[in-house]
């Protein structure tokens, strides 16, 4: 059940409440790092535009209602959030809520000091490649559908979830913004669903990375790759190559770093991909 207050241009405020069908749809999880589905009330059969601050969200059609699916920064403030929308020449106001959620500490130490305190020439690298990974994350292709049901890029054991609060060699860093799967070098990474191949690059901290836009703000990021067998531009289906797993950027290991921003904000991969079976080993969630 999803639960949403809309405002209009009045002001006068509706209680409205929706079911919505989960096929096809990422699992929700109104928290900061998480997912929210707000069906939007339209007189209009035109495709709503809707912002969440001033990002635009994606919208879908479900069950014959629209649908924004919005993703929430782990930065967000606990409490009411506030959705705009435009549609017929209106534009309208929708409101949920988000509550808390306490993420652990994780507890890093980093062999190469220069990955955690870098010098004045490696900052100068980290600040062009962060303007060029942002462009990347932000790319808008607007399309009618998403390719929703995500198949999971690679098998191994989780070492690392999401949101954790990183410590590096015991100075405070920001959260770890996806999550990370164990493998071996060399380990075959496959697209989770079709898209095009936003961007690829070298980078300080990730390594050999690629970004995968599946439109509507929609954006797969794959880091620490040992190789990127895809260009910028590139066009993939479900399940192609795109890289083997690696140890490059900042690492203790192979792994590979699996992202997903909704948005512009950096949400839990989890809330895409199909639930996995336990592997030994895998981090466990904090109680």
């Amino acid at each position: 059940m999803i639960k949403a207050v809309v405002a209009v241009i009045s002001g006068m405020m509706l209680l409205v409440t929706m079911v919505v069908s989960a096929a096809n749809l990422p699992r929700e999880a109104a928290i900061p790092g998480g997912v929210v589905l707000v069906p939007i009330v339209s007189t209009s059969q035109a495709k709503p535009v809707v912002k969440y601050g001033k990002k635009q969200v994606a919208v879908v059609e479900s069950d014959n209602q629209w649908l924004a699916i919005v993703g929430i920064p782990l930065s967000a403030k606990i409490g009411t959030q506030r959705l705009t929308v435009k549609n017929a020449g209106k534009t309208n106001t929708v409101l949920f809520d988000i509550k808390d959620k306490a993420y652990p500490t994780q507890h890093i130490t980093i062999k190469d000091k220069r990955k955690v305190n870098p010098n004045k020439l490696d900052m100068t690298r980290i600040n062009a490649e962060s303007a060029k990974i942002k462009s990347a994350l932000r790319y808008w292709t607007e399309r009618d559908t998403l390719p929703l049901e995500f198949a999971w890029p690679i098998e191994g054991r989780v070492s690392g979830l999401f949101g954790r609060r990183r410590v590096f060699n015991g100075q405070p860093r920001r959260p770890h913004s996806g999550m990370d799967i164990a493998a071996p070098t060399g380990t075959e990474i496959h697209a989770p669903a079709e898209g095009i191949v936003r961007d690829t690059g070298d980078y300080f901290f990730n390594g050999n990375t690629v970004f995968i836009d599946h439109g509507q703000g929609l954006v797969t990021m794959f880091c620490h790759m040992d190789r990127i067998d895809v260009q910028a531009g590139q066009a993939i289906q479900q399940g192609d190559v795109i890289g083997t797993v690696g140890m490059t950027g900042r690492v203790t290991g192979p792994h590979l770093h699996l992202g997903v921003s909704l948005n512009d904000a950096r949400v839990e991969p989890r809330l895409f991909f199909p639930e996995r079976e336990a592997v030994a080993g895998d981090e466990k969630e904090a109680n």
